[in-house]
């Protein structure tokens, strides 16, 4: 297969995936079987280009957080038009620092204990089942809370805090699927709006991706390997990867009005059993 036509192919299955929650990393570990190995720089950049989509949905609401935190305007909210307060602006605002910031405290303590994220098929079947049970338990529970308290958009201090070590935890073990642990750990700390839920989980995955690929980025600078990326094939795999997070966003927002993730977690389950049984104990 033509190298455009593969990393073409890269980037609309990372733009698809890095925001439903099936794990971005653990389809493109799972495609580069067929499609060829890729590098650290290349699958992190990819994903930051899908981070690009976030930024274009939510770029009024990030101009107004932004705005609201420096005391110049208030935040409407972007459902109910109802004002939320300057206030409100520079609370969010922090939560999503914290956040960050405990994500990248985390990441480093990976990297300095020197753990690296497997590249075997059999590992991320293992993650998606888990992440399959996760995910219906954690919905579960949060349906009987906001059936009895009513729906609670909040993000506490203690949700910011599980949703930055979530981060960490995706990051380490391919599978486990950023947006899902960070989703669907703010159900079970108290959010009970799946909506709110999703909308903190991907606003903190903005600093989150492009300060990882900055990262990767500085480290192969500082090496000199550079010039060993295909720059071609990173673009052709970044424009797509942007497009296509672009529409998953849009229609994953408009489904989980009405919807539950349950279809995710069948999905999951289904993928773990078929690369179960067909991919040998030792790969």
């Amino acid at each position: 297969m033509p190298e455009f036509l593969n990393a073409l192919l890269l980037g609309i299955i990372e733009g698809i995936t890095e925001f439903l929650p099936i794990s971005s990393t653990g389809h493109l570990i799972i495609a580069e079987q067929w499609l060829g190995h890729r590098s650290v720089l290349f699958n992190v950049a990819i994903q930051a280009a899908a981070i690009l989509a976030v930024v274009f949905i939510y770029w009024k609401k990030l101009v107004a957080l932004v705005q609201a935190f420096l005391g110049r305007r208030d935040v409407v909210h972007p459902e109910t038009g109802q004002s939320l307060g300057i206030g409100f602006a520079r609370d969010y605002v922090i939560k999503l620092g914290v956040s960050f910031a405990v994500t990248v405290v985390g990441m480093l303590v990976v990297k300095k204990l020197g753990w690296e994220l497997p590249d075997a098929v059999r590992p991320i079947a293992y993650a998606l089942v888990i992440g399959a049970v996760w995910m219906v338990v954690a919905e579960h529970f949060a349906a009987k809370r906001a059936a009895r308290d009513g729906e609670r958009r909040q993000i506490t201090w203690t949700i910011a805090v599980l949703v930055g070590l979530a981060q960490v935890v995706a990051g380490v073990f391919p599978g486990t699927s950023r947006s899902a642990a960070t989703i669907f750990v703010a159900l079970l700390a108290g959010c009970t709006s799946r909506a709110a839920a999703t909308e903190f989980a991907f606003l903190v995955g903005i600093p989150t991706m492009f300060a990882a690929t900055g990262y990767e980025f500085l480290s192969l600078a500082k090496d000199g390997q550079l010039g060993q990326e295909n720059w071609t094939s990173l673009g052709i795999a970044s424009v797509a990867s942007a497009i296509t997070a672009f529409i998953a966003v849009k229609w994953l927002l408009r489904y989980i009005q009405s919807h539950r993730f349950t279809a995710f977690a069948v999905y999951r389950a289904i993928l773990a059993a078929i690369l179960l049984a067909l991919v040998p104990a030792t790969a």
